[in-house]
């Protein structure tokens, strides 16, 4: 079993979304429900198997950096909010560690899409969202996996 999910949504998700301005109930949604698929809501904080993937959102490093060099290099609202609390970038592994900084890097990830995100309630949307932009449709999740996670860890 996995963190609670509402005082991981309170504590963690919704003040980092709040601090980036990038807040929103499908957003805190979204974050929650990838938490769920990819670490079961924080039960596994590196990929089992020895695979690259940290922290609860299990972020590879690869992606971490892309957000990092391509994505808030050139956006410099973002670039000088995450400068105001990580002069400079923290290495991925703090990922494992710092809940905040991987909520933060979670959201920055799924801003980069261009696609409107689905409604919070549209659960199998956010799960499809997730698939298509997240795990991508080459990746071992699936649809079915991230709902029965959300039902298991989410919803209640």
């Amino acid at each position: 079993m996995g963190m609670n999910a509402a005082q991981f949504r309170q504590y963690v998700i919704r003040p980092a979304l709040e601090w980036l301005e990038m807040d929103s109930p499908a957003a805190q949604a979204l974050l929650l429900g990838t938490a769920a698929q990819e670490s079961g809501l924080g039960c596994y904080l590196r990929q089992v198997g020895g695979g690259p993937a940290l922290g609860v959102f299990q972020m590879e490093p690869a992606t971490y950096r892309d957000i990092w060099s391509r994505f808030v290099a050139t956006r410099p609202e973002i670039a000088g909010r995450l400068a105001s609390r990580w002069p400079q970038a923290p290495q991925p592994e703090v990922m494992v560690t710092d809940l905040f900084l991987a909520a933060v890097m979670c959201r920055l990830h799924y801003r980069r899409v261009t696609a409107p995100l689905p409604a919070a309630d549209d659960i199998a949307g956010l799960a499809a969202y997730w698939k298509r932009h997240y795990n991508t449709p080459a990746g071992a999740g699936s649809e079915a996996e991230f709902l029965r996670n959300w039902q298991r860890l989410c919803a209640g």
